[in-house]
């Protein structure tokens, strides 16, 4: 005779009745996801700085490090740096897939990253907005003499969706009141603050030097990935 007790925990919830998902693993489908805000989310953001322990714990075991910044609000899961090639250790898989960025997208993050610094010297609000048309003139001295008018503004664009689609900028809704022509494209966008974890103040240091570079390359119309990676 089985003594064996069955189980009757799973029959506790009534039919239909939907178990509530852990703060954790809330927290993680998050971040695989994408970045996390504090100002998308501020009830999550504050799961995150009680439980980051256990989400760097847990996003170990998948050989990904939490990056956070709790001053600018913002925390993400970043694979780890592949071993030394010098080292005999095979190279792990990696979850979070590196993309290559083209010269224009690099040229603007750079371009990005140093107004930001401006911005931030400057003191004051911590949002840089930028409308779209300043954006395009950031990038017209870089390219050669007499580049088509039309063709510059495309390219612009092209690259501004690229940038937010990686999470740099964030189109902004039109203002309430504004023309009805005025697409999204040419509107205003937010430069988020997690561009200054992908571009570090040593690579800002060097800013000068690899302006020149992507200059020469895209006089050259070169259009090879840059060494940087999203």
């Amino acid at each position: 005779m089985n003594d064996t007790v069955p189980d009757t925990s799973l029959d506790e919830n009534p039919p239909g009745t939907q178990l509530a998902v852990p703060e954790l693993s809330l927290l993680m489908v998050q971040l695989l996801k994408g970045v996390l805000y504090r100002d998308d989310d501020e009830h999550l953001w504050a799961s995150l700085l009680r439980l980051q322990a256990r989400v760097r714990e847990h996003a170990a075991i998948l050989l990904l490090d939490l990056l956070m910044d709790e001053a600018e609000g913002y925390a993400f899961l970043k694979s780890r740096p592949d071993p030394d090639e010098s080292e005999a250790a095979p190279r792990p898989p990696r979850l979070v897939a590196r993309r290559p960025l083209s010269y224009p997208v690099s040229l603007m993050l750079a371009l990005l990253r140093k107004r930001m610094a401006e911005f931030d010297a400057g003191g004051g609000d911590t949002r840089l907005i930028l409308a779209r048309d300043e954006i395009v003139e950031l990038i017209r001295v870089f390219l050669p003499d007499g580049t088509n008018e039309t063709r510059l503004i495309d390219q612009v664009d092209a690259t501004i969706s690229k940038v937010v689609e990686l999470g740099f900028l964030r189109r902004l809704k039109p203002a309430a009141g504004s023309s009805p022509q005025a697409g999204p494209e040419r509107g205003h966008y937010e430069l988020r603050r997690i561009l200054k974890a992908f571009v570090d103040a040593q690579w800002l240091a060097e800013f000068d030097s690899r302006l020149e570079g992507y200059r020469q390359a895209l006089s050259a119309g070169d259009a090879a990935p840059e060494a940087n990676d999203a």
